[in-house]
């Protein structure tokens, strides 16, 4: 008995584009987000920051060495 094994058709595959009028205010709030996320990471040393005191220091300590920020 001998059977036939036909390959899968292969089709087009279909991308669909996201129109940069609907990417830009994502991409914004993004970069925002990271310029404030690195902020806290890298500059939160009490002279520059935004709330007193060191409770964001020390929220973020084991980040700073993780990227090499010196912090001691």
């Amino acid at each position: 008995m001998s059977q036939s094994i036909s390959a899968p058709s292969t089709g087009a595959v279909v991308v669909s584009t996201i129109p940069l009028r609907e990417l830009a205010p994502w991409a914004l709030f993004f970069g925002l987000l990271g310029t404030l996320v690195l902020f806290f990471v890298s500059a939160d040393q009490g002279a520059v920051s935004i709330p007193a005191g060191t409770a964001i220091h020390e929220w973020v300590h084991d980040g700073r060495h993780l990227l090499g920020y010196p912090c001691h």
